[in-house]
Order: C-alpha cells, then sequence, then structure tokens
C-alpha cells in the first residue's frame, strides 16, 4: 500500500511539473525561440540531378586532369591516367591518382562504370576505390552478378561494413555515388576525440546509413586510426579500366 502510495505522489509530482512548464510556455512570446542570423548562404542547385551546384569545386568535367596528380610518393608527378570522350579512365600500371587540393567534411558526387568483365570474377573485375582522405576506402567494384566477400563488394566500406542492399545495376552503365562524409577528430595530442562517420548512395539508394568507421580501411590487418588532417581525395589504380566522370565535391 505504501509503495502504491508513493508511486502515485510521483506520478501526480510528475503531472503537476508538466503542467507548470505547459502554463509557463504559454506566456511565452513566440519570438523568444526565433532567430535571424547567420543566415545560411545562397546554392543554386544543378539544373538537373547530378549536376554541381553552385558551390561544388568541380574535379572533373569531361576535359582534362589539371585537379589531379600522382598520389606515387616516390614518383611525384602529373596523372597519367587518359581522358577520352569525356571519361577519365584508369590506366593500369599508371599508379593511383589523388587531388591537388585537401579536404575534410564533404559532399562527393562521382560516377563510374566497369570495363567488359571478360574472363574475370571477384575483386579482378571493375576494382578500383575511392578513398576519402587518402585512407578511408568506398569500394569500386563491378556488382553485376559478381559474388565475393560482401565487406570487399561494391558500396562496401571497404573490409569493414557491407552494404546494406546491392544497388549496382548492369555491367557497361554508369554508377552514381553520392557520399557524405564527416571525418575524423583528433584532439591537439593525437588522440582519437571523434571517429569518422559516413553515408553512400549508390543510384538514388541508401547502402551506407550514418556508419560510424573503426579506422582505416587497410587490405591487411585491422583497421586503426592515425591522426590527421584535410588529406587529399584518391582514385585507385586496381589493375582494371574502370571510367569515372562528373566529379564534384562540397567543403562541408
Amino acid at each position: 500500500m505504501v509503495r502504491k502510495t508513493f508511486v502515485m505522489l510521483c506520478l501526480l509530482s510528475g503531472i503537476t511539473s508538466m503542467m507548470a512548464q505547459g502554463q509557463q510556455q504559454q506566456r511565452w512570446d513566440p519570438k523568444s525561440t526565433e532567430w535571424h542570423y547567420p543566415v545560411p548562404p545562397k546554392v543554386k542547385p544543378g539544373k538537373v540531378p547530378g549536376a554541381p551546384p553552385s558551390d561544388a569545386i568541380i574535379l572533373f568535367d569531361g576535359k582534362d586532369l589539371s585537379q589531379w596528380e600522382s598520389a606515387d610518393r616516390e614518383n611525384p608527378g602529373p596523372a597519367e591516367w587518359k581522358v577520352q570522350n569525356g571519361e577519365l579512365i584508369v590506366v593500369p600500371g599508371k599508379g593511383t591518382i589523388k587531388t591537388k587540393e585537401f579536404f575534410g567534411d564533404c559532399q562527393l558526387h562521382i560516377e563510374f562504370k566497369s570495363p567488359s568483365p571478360g574472363p574475370h570474377n571477384g575483386q579482378d573485375r571493375g576494382n578500383s576505390g575511392i578513398m576519402l582522405q587518402s585512407r578511408y576506402e568506398i569500394q569500386v567494384l563491378d556488382g553485376d552478378n559478381n559474388p565475393t566477400y560482401v565487406n570487399g563488394m561494391v558500396g562496401s566500406v571497404y573490409k569493414q561494413k557491407a552494404p546494406e542492399v546491392n544497388a549496382y545495376t548492369i555491367n557497361g552503365e554508369w554508377q552514381v555515388y553520392d557520399i557524405y562524409w564527416r571525418g575524423p577528430r583528433f584532439t591537439t595530442g593525437g588522440e582519437l576525440k571523434e571517429p569518422a562517420m559516413v553515408s553512400v548512395v549508390l543510384n538514388g539508394i541508401l547502402i551506407q546509413n550514418n556508419y560510424v568507421l573503426n579506422g582505416s580501411t587497410p587490405y591487411i590487418g585491422l583497421p586503426n586510426y592515425t591522426p590527421h588532417g584535410r588529406m587529399p581525395l584518391t582514385l585507385q589504380d586496381h589493375g582494371t579500366e574502370v571510367a569515372f566522370r562528373n566529379i564534384w565535391i562540397r567543403n562541408l
């Protein structure tokens, strides 16, 4: 009986408190919860879906490699991939390329097309990678009837997280990635403060939903974080002639 009385008193107290708060809020001026500054900047959307908005940095518009260079630390120089018919095509053996500009948090739009599969399967079919801040890979791979390990299939956060679904269409068609990236935060002493997080949309379908990364995405071994700041975006040479187009990025 005592316990029931105590519970009733707690409920009545809670209700009384909520009623008091409600009455107090009713006396507020609605303007007290409005603010007018700072005003968000105006950004003009692209004219068609996938077209860059007015504040985007164009990384490849089908014309040249002026925004890119070789990612080879021992042999730095110009990017040696091929530009043909408005496409940026991997030249196997010429190495991974990176942007000249450094990026952190970003919205990235990039379209890719897998080459003819020929006799290849698994990781040997249309393999490349989009390396955010040079070390966190979103996998590029032919996903048309091409079984492989699921945390290495198209749309995966490589070796960490399989995509929620396989949204790849068919080989020979352009695939459209929209990637929303929040980089890791480190203390001034180099300790991890906040891990990285990514959302990935492939062909209009959400396939990675605010995934929190465990660290970098190595081929061998476990993920780990090492302190860094803004870094180039890199595209991987993995031995197949993957084509890219319409690459743009927004700093967030």
